[in-house]
């Protein structure tokens, strides 16, 4: 079993994610007596500055957390919602059928401060200065700027010169773009993270009396003040072709924040899987797992043809039933209970068949009829140089990004997974507010997230949206119990791959014994069956991506079956990092992989 790093072992801590910059910060906060959680906040805060393709401090974050003192599992809901002024009659009004996949009306507010402020204020013991200390040092004195970060900028640089002259002070420092491997500053952002601090401390009290001060700064104070301006003063260009305004006001800051809620669970071999609500897409991934439950996986060749099949044609029912039924439950009727049902596994397992399915095929659960979103029409991206062979955007894997006609460019997500020596557990998804979201907003350095596209304009369907609603996020961190406790962590950047690369590594290290890290290190694949989560909302039924390290007779098994098989190159699915703990007699054993493809993703530990 070729591996390319070993597992990590130890007994102290662990903690794995995208960047091996925050996993350092993330083990600093153990090694100095730190607990998981807050080391998962530092963690977040060097993300949002090393990984700014990736995340922003004004994104979303939703993470699920395991408290080894009370023994509880709790998911806490950094998916911001939409603003009181967005409605469909709204972006009707504008000419849109969609809502745009860049600029500032596809803003939602802002989730991840607040999710990373609840953890740290009901869980954490640290500071708030000491846990924001590592990203205000990277984005003051500067990080190491990666090669992909470079990548992302240059397909956006003629938008940032022509229409985001504030992106471009950021991130074209000079009028030209940054280097790789040097070192890369945002002093406004650290000055944002320090004015933070300040006016939490200004605000006196304790540790949680300081994290509530620094919660009122964010969503009444300096910052809302500064997102509401300029959502109403600047137009700016989007994924449209045209300039609009932002929706998204202070008052909306002020009204939310993150909901704390219990994680939905589903039962495999002897594990529970724990997963965020019906307003992710977690549901999809224990779907899928009652589905498999009867069938012999664990007697099939991780790397063949029945394994990768019957996966795929599992995956392609659930995420229908994704399209037809998740939303936000505060305002979708979510029949989740009848959809993770055995009775209704068994039902869906039946249309598994020998041969590929091409069709979009939700089930009834408790007998409803679904009602699927309608796609838009995408002649417009047609010949625009960005498009597959069936004149559709090719989408982006492992961070890479795939470019609209006007400038607009997809992004990409993070993670990161920590288990402290006391068995405490933190796996969290963050993601949003990507430099080529839209423009910076020069007050604060960063730029405003695009969720919103993931809303339809069409209140007939569990994610059409309304105001004060939750975007249904492809964002999904996973927890797996077994008697009783908690014991791994894992999850994956990628769009609508997210539950396709974790079940693989879930199925893998727990049907056939591979570690940690060789789960991550194996072939991955993944299909574009369904419709694509993000704007322009394409689908490519039947589709199966492979990793060319799979084996040829495998391939040429799928394409038998009637898969429309395509092989990337061999280091090109996913991002996963992982972290467990395992009894090794009256001890727990510590455990932590992580993704080496693009050479970034680290995990460490002792």
């Amino acid at each position: 079993m070729f591996t390319t790093r070993p597992e990590l072992r130890g007994t102290f801590g662990v903690v794995a994610s995208t960047h091996w910059l925050a996993s350092s910060a993330g083990m600093a906060v153990l090694e100095r007596g730190g607990n998981a959680f807050d080391a998962a906040a530092a963690a977040g805060f060097v993300l949002q500055v090393v990984e700014p393709h990736l995340n922003g401090p004004l994104g979303e974050a939703p993470m699920l957390l395991w408290d080894a003192r009370t023994r509880h599992a709790q998911a806490i809901c950094g998916q911001g919602v939409a603003p009181q002024a967005a409605s469909v009659a709204a972006y009707k009004a504008l000419g849109l059928d969609l809502v745009p996949g860049s600029g500032l009306l596809a803003a939602c507010v802002p989730g991840a401060f607040d999710a990373w402020m609840i953890l740290l204020r009901d869980h954490g013991t640290w500071r708030l200065r000491d846990v924001l200390d590592f990203a205000i040092t990277y984005a003051g004195a500067g990080y190491p700027m990666v090669e992909r970060i470079v990548r992302t900028i240059g397909t956006v640089q003629p938008l940032f010169e022509s229409e985001w002259p504030s992106s471009a002070a950021i991130y074209l420092p000079h009028g030209a773009l940054p280097v790789p491997g040097r070192l890369f500053r945002n002093p406004v952002l650290a000055g944002l993270y320090r004015r933070l601090v300040d006016e939490a401390e200004a605000a006196g009290g304790d540790r949680e009396g300081q994290i509530e001060g620094a919660r009122r700064a964010w969503s009444q104070g300096f910052i809302a003040e500064a997102v509401d301006r300029f959502c109403r003063n600047v137009e700016a260009m989007d994924t449209s072709g045209r300039r609009h305004r932002g929706l998204l006001t202070g008052d909306d800051m002020a009204r939310w924040q993150a909901p704390v809620e219990a994680p939905i669970s589903g039962d495999y071999h002897g594990w529970t899987v724990l997963k965020c609500g019906p307003w992710s897409q977690g549901p999809v991934f224990l779907e899928v797992l009652a589905m498999l439950a009867p069938l012999p996986l664990g007697e099939m060749d991780p790397l063949g043809p029945d394994f990768v099949h019957c996966v795929t044609e599992a995956l392609k029912l659930a995420f229908a039933d994704r399209d037809a039924w998740l939303g936000d439950p505060d305002f979708a009727d979510v029949p989740l209970d009848a959809l993770l049902s055995a009775s209704y596994a068994a039902e869906r397992r039946e249309l598994i068949g020998a041969g590929a399915s091409l069709e979009q095929r939700p089930g009834r659960p408790d007998g409803r009829v679904p009602v699927m979103p309608t796609r838009p029409d995408l002649s417009a991206w047609r010949g625009a140089g960005t498009l597959g062979a069936a004149g559709e955007p090719t989408t982006a894997r492992m961070g890479e990004v795939a470019t609209a006609p006007s400038g607009g460019t997809r992004g990409d997500t993070c993670h990161i997974d920590v288990i402290d020596r006391w068995g405490n557990m933190v796996s969290a998804t963050p993601s949003g507010g990507w430099l080529q979201s839209s423009p910076v907003i020069p007050e604060l350095g960063v730029c405003l997230g695009t969720r919103a596209q993931m809303f339809w304009l069409d209140p007939a369907v569990p994610n059409g949206l309304a105001p004060g609603k939750r975007p249904r996020t492809t964002l999904t961190p996973s927890l797996a119990l077994r008697g009783g406790e908690a014991q791994m962590a894992f999850g994956t950047p990628g769009g609508d791959q997210q539950e396709q690369w974790s079940l693989q590594l879930f199925l893998r290290h727990l049907h056939h014994d591979y570690d940690l890290q060789a789960a991550i290190d194996a072939p991955a694949f993944h299909t574009e069956h369904m419709v694509n989560s993000f704007y322009p909302r394409a689908a490519r039924p039947g589709s199966l991506v492979l990793e060319n390290r799979f084996p040829v007779a495998t391939i040429a098994a799928l394409e038998r079956r009637g898969h429309l098989v395509e092989t990337g190159d061999p280091w090109s699915e996913g991002r996963l990092s992982a972290c467990a703990r395992e009894r090794d007699g009256a001890d727990w054993l510590l455990k932590a992989g992580a993704n080496p493809r693009g050479m970034q993703g680290y995990a460490v530990g002792r």
